[in-house]
């Protein structure tokens, strides 16, 4: 259970075949995901093993409680679609970016593009200003190391 890089090996293993090797190929990336992403086991498991592939931000149509405040606590960023409709054109491969997320502010909204198709669209969050310190340290670890 605390071998992180074994565990990241089974990953999305069942929808995204490769998943882990993709990650280290691209350095990370995003998560797209539907309804109540993270439901399930509440372990820190499932939000630090994602982190350990680099991947920096989950977009859902909505997110599992705790598993939110997990990938919170390990510097993942949890955004969720204004219009659900956005997910269905997202396909796997396309490359999304997030040009200004060093200004996550509480209530504001951020835009994706996705730079494949060259469209656009807007994420939502429900960070507090303590999450959003949490998060642009790296993680709550990170966060107390600070001496926050």
């Amino acid at each position: 259970r605390s071998n992180i890089e074994k565990i990241s090996e089974f990953i999305f293993r069942d929808v995204q075949p490769g998943f882990k090797k993709h990650c280290q190929e691209v350095g990370g990336g995003f998560i797209v995901a539907g309804q109540n992403y993270g439901q399930g086991s509440s372990r820190e498991h499932a939000a630090l093993a994602p982190m350990y592939l680099g991947i920096k931000a989950v977009i859902a149509k909505s997110f599992a409680r705790i598993h939110l405040a997990n990938l919170v606590n390990f510097g993942i960023v949890p955004f969720t679609f204004v219009n659900e409709a956005d997910y269905d054109n997202i396909d796997e491969g396309d490359v999304l970016k997030i040009t200004d997320l060093h200004d996550l502010q509480p209530g504001k909204n951020m835009n994706v593009v996705n730079t494949t198709k060259n469209t656009s669209f807007e994420v939502a969050h429900t960070l507090s200003q303590l999450d959003i310190d949490i998060l642009m340290a790296g993680g709550r670890l990170n966060y107390i190391k600070m001496g926050k």
